[in-house]
Protein backbone atom coordinates (compact mmCIF):
# COMPACT_ATOMS: atom_id res chain seq x y z
CA UNK A 1 0.00 0.00 0.00
CA UNK A 2 1.23 3.50 -0.84
CA UNK A 3 0.90 6.61 1.26
CA UNK A 4 -1.47 8.00 -1.34
CA UNK A 5 -3.78 4.99 -1.23
CA UNK A 6 -3.71 4.92 2.56
CA UNK A 7 -4.55 8.62 2.60
CA UNK A 8 -7.52 8.00 0.33
CA UNK A 9 -8.81 5.51 2.90
CA UNK A 10 -8.57 8.23 5.56
CA UNK A 11 -10.39 10.84 3.48
CA UNK A 12 -13.83 10.52 5.09
CA UNK A 13 -12.33 10.93 8.57
CA UNK A 14 -10.28 13.92 7.50
CA UNK A 15 -13.27 15.60 5.86
CA UNK A 16 -15.32 15.06 9.03
CA UNK A 17 -12.51 16.57 11.13
CA UNK A 18 -12.16 19.55 8.80
CA UNK A 19 -15.88 20.27 8.95
CA UNK A 20 -15.91 19.99 12.74
CA UNK A 21 -13.09 22.53 12.87
CA UNK A 22 -14.89 24.76 10.39
CA UNK A 23 -17.87 24.99 12.73
CA UNK A 24 -15.74 26.22 15.66
CA UNK A 25 -13.35 28.84 14.23
CA UNK A 26 -11.18 30.66 16.77
CA UNK A 27 -9.00 33.71 16.25
CA UNK A 28 -5.49 34.54 17.39
CA UNK A 29 -3.09 32.69 19.65
CA UNK A 30 -5.61 31.10 22.01
CA UNK A 31 -7.76 28.40 20.39
CA UNK A 32 -8.91 26.15 23.24
CA UNK A 33 -11.70 24.31 21.40
CA UNK A 34 -9.58 23.81 18.30
CA UNK A 35 -6.69 22.51 20.38
CA UNK A 36 -9.02 20.12 22.19
CA UNK A 37 -10.42 18.76 18.92
CA UNK A 38 -6.99 18.25 17.39
CA UNK A 39 -5.70 16.48 20.50
CA UNK A 40 -8.67 14.14 20.28
CA UNK A 41 -7.84 13.42 16.64
CA UNK A 42 -4.24 12.58 17.58
CA UNK A 43 -5.20 10.46 20.58
CA UNK A 44 -3.78 6.95 20.46
CA UNK A 45 -0.94 7.76 18.09
CA UNK A 46 2.65 7.12 19.30
CA UNK A 47 3.45 10.82 19.59
CA UNK A 48 5.28 12.88 22.19
CA UNK A 49 2.91 15.83 22.59
CA UNK A 50 3.82 19.21 24.07
CA UNK A 51 1.35 22.07 24.46
CA UNK A 52 2.28 25.71 24.16
CA UNK A 53 2.87 27.73 27.30
CA UNK A 54 1.69 31.09 25.99
CA UNK A 55 -0.48 29.97 23.09
CA UNK A 56 -2.71 27.05 22.12
CA UNK A 57 -0.06 25.31 20.05
CA UNK A 58 0.51 21.58 19.75
CA UNK A 59 3.94 20.14 19.02
CA UNK A 60 3.92 16.39 18.39
CA UNK A 61 7.07 14.35 17.80
CA UNK A 62 7.04 10.95 16.11
CA UNK A 63 10.18 8.92 16.81
CA UNK A 64 11.24 6.78 13.87
CA UNK A 65 12.25 3.23 14.68
CA UNK A 66 14.54 2.36 11.76
CA UNK A 67 18.27 2.90 12.19
CA UNK A 68 20.10 4.48 9.27
CA UNK A 69 23.66 4.82 8.11
CA UNK A 70 23.87 8.20 9.83
CA UNK A 71 22.30 9.57 13.01
CA UNK A 72 18.60 10.03 12.38
CA UNK A 73 17.49 13.40 11.08
CA UNK A 74 14.32 15.34 11.83
CA UNK A 75 11.74 16.87 9.49
CA UNK A 76 9.11 19.43 10.47
CA UNK A 77 5.61 19.53 8.96
CA UNK A 78 3.38 22.50 9.73
CA UNK A 79 -0.35 23.23 9.74
CA UNK A 80 -1.86 26.49 11.01
CA UNK A 81 -5.10 26.36 12.98
CA UNK A 82 -6.52 29.88 13.44
CA UNK A 83 -9.45 31.56 11.71
CA UNK A 84 -10.27 35.11 10.62
CA UNK A 85 -12.58 37.81 12.04
CA UNK A 86 -15.01 37.35 9.14
CA UNK A 87 -18.76 36.69 9.28
CA UNK A 88 -19.34 33.63 7.13
CA UNK A 89 -21.55 33.86 4.04
CA UNK A 90 -20.35 30.73 2.22
CA UNK A 91 -23.66 28.88 2.40
CA UNK A 92 -21.96 25.67 3.56
CA UNK A 93 -24.13 23.39 5.68
CA UNK A 94 -21.29 23.16 8.20
CA UNK A 95 -21.03 26.93 8.55
CA UNK A 96 -19.37 28.68 11.47
CA UNK A 97 -21.21 28.62 14.78
CA UNK A 98 -19.01 31.40 16.20
CA UNK A 99 -20.31 34.87 15.34
CA UNK A 100 -17.77 37.03 13.56
CA UNK A 101 -15.28 34.23 12.98
CA UNK A 102 -14.72 32.02 9.92
CA UNK A 103 -12.16 29.64 8.50
CA UNK A 104 -12.00 31.82 5.39
CA UNK A 105 -8.35 30.99 4.64
CA UNK A 106 -8.53 27.20 4.73
CA UNK A 107 -6.60 26.63 7.94
CA UNK A 108 -9.17 24.01 8.91
CA UNK A 109 -7.97 22.02 5.88
CA UNK A 110 -4.33 22.58 6.83
CA UNK A 111 -4.98 21.22 10.32
CA UNK A 112 -6.95 18.20 9.14
CA UNK A 113 -4.32 17.47 6.51
CA UNK A 114 -1.53 17.54 9.10
CA UNK A 115 -3.52 15.16 11.31
CA UNK A 116 -3.78 12.89 8.28
CA UNK A 117 -0.02 13.03 7.75
CA UNK A 118 0.53 12.16 11.42
CA UNK A 119 -1.71 9.12 11.09
CA UNK A 120 -0.02 7.96 7.90
CA UNK A 121 3.46 8.31 9.35
CA UNK A 122 2.55 6.79 12.72
CA UNK A 123 1.46 3.65 10.87
CA UNK A 124 4.99 3.52 9.38
CA UNK A 125 6.84 4.46 12.55
CA UNK A 126 9.15 1.45 12.53
CA UNK A 127 10.25 2.19 8.98
CA UNK A 128 11.14 5.85 9.57
CA UNK A 129 14.91 6.48 9.82
CA UNK A 130 14.43 9.66 11.83
CA UNK A 131 11.91 11.87 13.60
CA UNK A 132 8.98 13.97 12.42
CA UNK A 133 7.87 17.13 14.22
CA UNK A 134 4.23 18.10 13.65
CA UNK A 135 3.74 21.83 14.19
CA UNK A 136 0.07 22.67 14.87
CA UNK A 137 0.23 26.45 15.00
CA UNK A 138 -2.24 29.11 16.13
CA UNK A 139 -1.98 32.80 15.32
CA UNK A 140 -0.82 32.84 11.70
CA UNK A 141 -3.23 35.62 10.74
CA UNK A 142 -1.20 38.53 12.06
CA UNK A 143 -0.29 37.15 15.49
CA UNK A 144 3.14 35.70 14.63
CA UNK A 145 2.25 32.29 15.97
CA UNK A 146 5.25 30.75 14.22
CA UNK A 147 7.56 33.17 15.99
CA UNK A 148 6.01 32.26 19.34
CA UNK A 149 6.37 28.53 18.66
CA UNK A 150 10.00 29.00 17.63
CA UNK A 151 10.61 30.85 20.88
CA UNK A 152 9.09 27.92 22.75
CA UNK A 153 11.38 25.42 21.00
CA UNK A 154 9.44 23.83 18.15
CA UNK A 155 12.53 23.67 15.93
CA UNK A 156 14.38 21.53 18.49
CA UNK A 157 11.38 19.62 19.83
CA UNK A 158 12.90 16.25 18.89
CA UNK A 159 16.05 17.02 20.87
CA UNK A 160 18.01 18.26 17.87
CA UNK A 161 17.46 20.97 15.25
CA UNK A 162 15.15 19.95 12.43
CA UNK A 163 16.92 19.40 9.11
CA UNK A 164 14.04 20.35 6.80
CA UNK A 165 10.60 21.94 7.01
CA UNK A 166 7.56 21.82 4.74
CA UNK A 167 4.18 23.52 4.73
CA UNK A 168 1.17 23.56 2.43
CA UNK A 169 -1.55 26.18 1.89
CA UNK A 170 -4.88 25.58 0.15
CA UNK A 171 -6.42 28.08 -2.24
CA UNK A 172 -10.13 28.79 -2.74
CA UNK A 173 -9.46 30.38 -6.15
CA UNK A 174 -6.66 30.96 -8.68
CA UNK A 175 -5.64 27.29 -8.98
CA UNK A 176 -7.66 24.32 -10.20
CA UNK A 177 -8.70 21.70 -7.67
CA UNK A 178 -5.86 19.30 -6.95
CA UNK A 179 -3.19 21.40 -8.65
CA UNK A 180 0.06 21.91 -6.71
CA UNK A 181 2.18 25.00 -7.32
CA UNK A 182 5.27 26.68 -5.87
CA UNK A 183 8.46 28.36 -7.00
CA UNK A 184 12.12 28.48 -5.96
CA UNK A 185 13.39 31.52 -4.10
CA UNK A 186 10.97 34.21 -2.97
CA UNK A 187 7.43 32.84 -2.86
CA UNK A 188 5.58 35.42 -0.75
CA UNK A 189 6.18 38.98 0.35
CA UNK A 190 7.52 40.49 3.54
CA UNK A 191 4.94 42.60 5.38
CA UNK A 192 4.87 45.56 7.71
CA UNK A 193 2.26 47.79 9.35
CA UNK A 194 2.16 51.60 9.12
CA UNK A 195 -0.01 53.41 11.67
CA UNK A 196 -0.59 57.16 11.38
CA UNK A 197 -2.46 59.71 13.51
CA UNK A 198 -2.49 63.24 12.09
CA UNK A 199 -3.24 65.73 14.88
CA UNK A 200 -4.76 69.16 14.29
CA UNK A 201 -7.28 71.43 15.97
CA UNK A 202 -10.96 70.93 15.27
CA UNK A 203 -13.41 73.66 14.37
CA UNK A 204 -16.40 74.64 12.29
CA UNK A 205 -16.48 73.36 8.74
CA UNK A 206 -17.36 76.82 7.47
CA UNK A 207 -14.15 78.33 8.87
CA UNK A 208 -11.21 76.03 8.16
CA UNK A 209 -8.80 78.96 8.48
CA UNK A 210 -9.64 79.08 12.18
CA UNK A 211 -8.79 75.40 12.64
CA UNK A 212 -5.98 73.02 11.70
CA UNK A 213 -7.66 70.45 9.49
CA UNK A 214 -5.98 67.01 9.60
CA UNK A 215 -8.07 65.42 6.85
CA UNK A 216 -6.50 67.02 3.73
CA UNK A 217 -3.03 66.30 5.05
CA UNK A 218 -3.90 62.67 5.79
CA UNK A 219 -5.41 62.30 2.31
CA UNK A 220 -2.26 63.77 0.81
CA UNK A 221 -0.21 61.20 2.73
CA UNK A 222 -2.27 58.36 1.30
CA UNK A 223 -1.61 59.46 -2.28
CA UNK A 224 2.01 60.46 -1.58
CA UNK A 225 2.77 56.95 -0.33
CA UNK A 226 1.80 55.58 -3.73
CA UNK A 227 4.02 58.15 -5.46
CA UNK A 228 6.83 57.20 -3.07
CA UNK A 229 6.61 53.60 -4.33
CA UNK A 230 7.06 54.55 -7.98
CA UNK A 231 9.73 57.19 -7.39
CA UNK A 232 11.84 55.55 -4.69
CA UNK A 233 11.86 51.81 -5.41
CA UNK A 234 12.89 49.80 -8.44
CA UNK A 235 9.92 48.52 -10.41
CA UNK A 236 11.73 45.16 -10.68
CA UNK A 237 11.97 44.91 -6.88
CA UNK A 238 8.37 45.86 -6.20
CA UNK A 239 6.58 47.40 -3.24
CA UNK A 240 2.84 47.32 -2.59
CA UNK A 241 1.21 49.74 -0.14
CA UNK A 242 -2.48 49.54 0.68
CA UNK A 243 -4.27 51.85 3.10
CA UNK A 244 -6.97 49.58 4.46
CA UNK A 245 -8.35 51.76 7.26
CA UNK A 246 -9.04 55.52 7.33
CA UNK A 247 -11.10 57.24 10.02
CA UNK A 248 -11.79 60.93 10.62
CA UNK A 249 -14.62 63.13 11.76
CA UNK A 250 -18.25 62.68 12.75
CA UNK A 251 -20.22 65.09 10.51
CA UNK A 252 -19.70 67.03 7.30
CA UNK A 253 -19.62 70.46 8.97
CA UNK A 254 -17.17 69.60 11.76
CA UNK A 255 -13.41 69.70 11.35
CA UNK A 256 -12.08 66.94 13.62
CA UNK A 257 -9.06 67.06 15.89
CA UNK A 258 -7.39 64.13 14.17
CA UNK A 259 -7.40 61.67 11.29
CA UNK A 260 -6.15 58.12 11.60
CA UNK A 261 -5.17 55.59 8.96
CA UNK A 262 -3.39 52.25 8.74
CA UNK A 263 -1.55 50.69 5.83
CA UNK A 264 0.04 47.37 4.97
CA UNK A 265 3.42 47.46 3.22
CA UNK A 266 4.63 44.51 1.13
CA UNK A 267 8.06 43.90 -0.39
CA UNK A 268 10.17 41.03 -1.67
CA UNK A 269 13.85 41.67 -0.94
CA UNK A 270 15.56 42.18 2.43
CA UNK A 271 17.07 45.43 1.16
CA UNK A 272 13.71 46.97 0.29
CA UNK A 273 12.04 45.56 3.41
CA UNK A 274 14.65 47.38 5.48
CA UNK A 275 14.02 50.73 3.71
CA UNK A 276 10.33 50.91 2.91
CA UNK A 277 9.04 51.53 6.43
CA UNK A 278 11.59 54.23 7.20
CA UNK A 279 10.82 56.00 3.94
CA UNK A 280 7.04 55.83 4.51
CA UNK A 281 7.45 57.40 7.95
CA UNK A 282 9.57 60.21 6.46
CA UNK A 283 6.92 60.98 3.82
CA UNK A 284 4.12 61.22 6.38
CA UNK A 285 6.15 63.37 8.78
CA UNK A 286 7.20 65.71 6.00
CA UNK A 287 3.62 66.31 4.86
CA UNK A 288 2.45 66.89 8.42
CA UNK A 289 5.20 69.46 8.93
CA UNK A 290 4.31 71.20 5.67
CA UNK A 291 0.71 71.58 6.88
CA UNK A 292 1.75 72.75 10.35
CA UNK A 293 0.30 69.63 11.98
CA UNK A 294 1.54 67.20 14.57
CA UNK A 295 1.77 63.48 13.84
CA UNK A 296 2.20 60.15 15.55
CA UNK A 297 3.51 57.63 13.03
CA UNK A 298 4.98 54.16 13.57
CA UNK A 299 6.10 51.36 11.33
CA UNK A 300 6.35 47.79 12.59
CA UNK A 301 7.91 45.03 10.47
CA UNK A 302 5.78 41.90 10.64
CA UNK A 303 6.87 38.85 8.63
CA UNK A 304 9.95 38.47 6.43
CA UNK A 305 9.57 37.23 2.87
CA UNK A 306 8.78 33.53 2.49
CA UNK A 307 11.77 32.10 0.60
CA UNK A 308 11.93 28.53 -0.66
CA UNK A 309 15.34 26.89 -0.55
CA UNK A 310 16.20 26.02 -4.16
CA UNK A 311 17.17 22.42 -3.42
CA UNK A 312 14.13 21.89 -1.20
CA UNK A 313 11.87 23.32 -3.90
CA UNK A 314 13.31 20.91 -6.47
CA UNK A 315 12.83 18.02 -4.05
CA UNK A 316 9.17 18.97 -3.50
CA UNK A 317 8.49 19.41 -7.23
CA UNK A 318 10.10 16.06 -8.06
CA UNK A 319 8.15 14.32 -5.31
CA UNK A 320 4.83 15.70 -6.56
CA UNK A 321 5.58 14.69 -10.15
CA UNK A 322 6.59 11.20 -9.05
CA UNK A 323 3.62 10.57 -6.74
CA UNK A 324 0.81 12.42 -8.53
CA UNK A 325 2.02 12.89 -12.11
CA UNK A 326 3.75 15.76 -13.88
CA UNK A 327 0.44 17.36 -14.83
CA UNK A 328 -0.40 17.99 -11.17
CA UNK A 329 2.48 20.43 -10.62
CA UNK A 330 2.99 23.91 -12.08
CA UNK A 331 5.83 26.26 -11.27
CA UNK A 332 4.63 29.74 -10.32
CA UNK A 333 5.95 32.45 -12.60
CA UNK A 334 5.98 35.18 -9.97
CA UNK A 335 5.81 35.53 -6.18
CA UNK A 336 2.55 36.62 -4.57
CA UNK A 337 2.13 39.65 -2.35
CA UNK A 338 0.49 37.80 0.51
CA UNK A 339 2.63 37.14 3.58
CA UNK A 340 3.06 34.09 5.77
CA UNK A 341 4.71 33.51 9.14
CA UNK A 342 6.06 30.14 8.01
CA UNK A 343 8.74 32.48 6.68
CA UNK A 344 10.10 32.47 10.25
CA UNK A 345 10.75 28.74 9.95
CA UNK A 346 12.24 28.96 6.45
CA UNK A 347 14.58 31.71 7.69
CA UNK A 348 16.17 29.11 9.96
CA UNK A 349 15.62 25.76 8.25
CA UNK A 350 16.00 24.67 4.61
CA UNK A 351 12.56 23.88 3.32
CA UNK A 352 9.70 24.82 1.07
CA UNK A 353 6.15 26.10 1.12
CA UNK A 354 3.61 25.35 -1.58
CA UNK A 355 0.00 25.79 -2.59
CA UNK A 356 -2.74 23.27 -3.36
CA UNK A 357 -5.83 24.24 -5.31
CA UNK A 358 -9.04 23.50 -3.41
CA UNK A 359 -11.46 25.46 -5.55
CA UNK A 360 -14.88 23.77 -5.89
CA UNK A 361 -15.88 25.82 -8.96
CA UNK A 362 -14.20 27.94 -11.65
CA UNK A 363 -10.91 29.28 -10.18
CA UNK A 364 -11.16 32.42 -12.31
CA UNK A 365 -14.42 33.57 -10.72
CA UNK A 366 -14.53 31.86 -7.31
CA UNK A 367 -14.33 33.96 -4.12
CA UNK A 368 -10.74 33.93 -2.90
CA UNK A 369 -9.23 33.22 0.50
CA UNK A 370 -10.34 35.72 3.18
CA UNK A 371 -13.71 36.30 1.48
CA UNK A 372 -16.81 35.64 3.62
CA UNK A 373 -18.02 33.60 0.63
CA UNK A 374 -14.84 31.50 0.30
CA UNK A 375 -15.48 27.78 -0.16
CA UNK A 376 -12.96 24.94 -0.25
CA UNK A 377 -13.29 21.48 -1.77
CA UNK A 378 -12.12 19.21 1.01
CA UNK A 379 -11.74 16.22 -1.32
CA UNK A 380 -8.12 17.39 -1.73
CA UNK A 381 -7.35 16.52 1.90
CA UNK A 382 -6.15 13.01 1.11
CA UNK A 383 -3.59 14.16 -1.42
CA UNK A 384 -2.44 16.99 0.84
CA UNK A 385 -1.86 14.62 3.73
CA UNK A 386 -0.16 12.07 1.48
CA UNK A 387 2.23 14.67 0.09
CA UNK A 388 3.28 15.93 3.54
CA UNK A 389 3.90 12.36 4.68
CA UNK A 390 5.76 11.50 1.48
CA UNK A 391 8.04 14.52 1.87
CA UNK A 392 8.90 13.47 5.41
CA UNK A 393 9.64 9.86 4.46
CA UNK A 394 11.76 10.74 1.46
CA UNK A 395 13.73 13.49 3.20
CA UNK A 396 14.45 11.31 6.25
CA UNK A 397 15.61 8.53 3.93
CA UNK A 398 18.01 10.92 2.20
CA UNK A 399 19.28 12.26 5.53
CA UNK A 400 19.92 8.70 6.77
CA UNK A 401 22.10 8.00 3.76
Amino acid sequence: MTLRSDAAALLDDLVALRRDLHRIPEIGLHLPRTQERVLAALDGLPLEVTLGKNLSSITAVLRGGKPGGKPGGAVLLRGDMDALPVTEASGEEFTSTHDGAMHACGHDLHTAGLVGAARLLAARKEDLPGDVVFMFQPGEEGWDGAGHMIDEGVLTASGKPVDAAYGLHVSAASYAKGQFTARPGTLMAASGALEVRVKGDGGHGSSPHDARDPIPAACEMVTALQTMVTRTFDVFDPVVITVGSFHAGTRRNIIPDDAVFEATLRSFSPEVAARVGERAVQVCRGIAQAHGLDIDVTYEPEYPATVNDAEAYGFVADTIRDVFGAERFTEMADPITGSEDFSRVLDRVPGAYLFLGACPTDPASAPDNHSPRARFDDSVLGDGAALLAELAVRRLTLLAG
